[in-house]
């Protein structure tokens, strides 16, 4: 495991368009995942410990964002060769174990993520109505393991996109696992 840190939002930056599968047995666009109010797009795995950790945090964070007029979806882009605890077969597994209110998508190639720049797992992206970056930090401040009252930055600053259309100025990096890329990656 290689632990990385996202770089810091580039502010408006536009979303990159996609169409991938899901675990639902249905293909996914930007456009039928895009919330009225924002999107989150989240680039995760099954097997990184730093999601697994995260990941019932995030569940509940979603829901709580789909009230405010957010849509989220999640992006898995890791080899699945070098990597087969994040096979699609188990993507739809851990999407069941886990319950996940949004839709989870494979992006095999891995075009999405170098398009995206994602560079963990979990990588989050916050845009705002018209897709527009506006965040791109951390989850909340006890990071791996949950601590009780921890500032919730993801939800707070999605929240307040929601509300204004700009995310707050001042965010802190996401860290977790590399994504990891198919060899033939430059």
């Amino acid at each position: 495991m290689v632990r990385t840190e996202t770089p810091l939002c580039d502010f408006d930056t536009p979303a990159v368009d996609f169409t991938l599968p899901g675990v639902d047995g249905r293909s996914w666009s930007l456009q039928q995942c895009r919330g009225e109010n924002g999107t989150l797009v989240m680039f995760i795995c099954n097997h990184c410990p730093y999601v697994i950790a995260v990941i019932d945090r995030i569940v509940t964070d979603c829901v709580a964002l789909q009230s405010a007029g957010i849509n989220c979806v999640a992006i898995m882009s890791n080899d699945t060769d070098a990597y087969p605890d994040d096979s699609f077969e188990k993507m739809v597994e851990f999407s069941q174990q886990h319950r996940l209110p949004f839709p989870y998508l494979f992006d095999e190639s891995q075009e999405i993520a170098r398009g995206y720049g994602a560079v963990c797992t979990p990588d989050f992206f916050g845009y705002n109505g018209d897709l527009q970056l506006q965040y791109r930090g951390r989850l909340d401040e006890s990071r791996k393991a949950a601590v009780t009252g921890a500032r919730r930055d993801l939800l707070m600053a999605m929240q307040q996109v929601a509300a204004t259309g700009s995310g707050p100025s001042q965010q802190l990096a996401s860290m977790g696992c590399s994504i990891k890329w198919r060899n033939d990656h430059v």
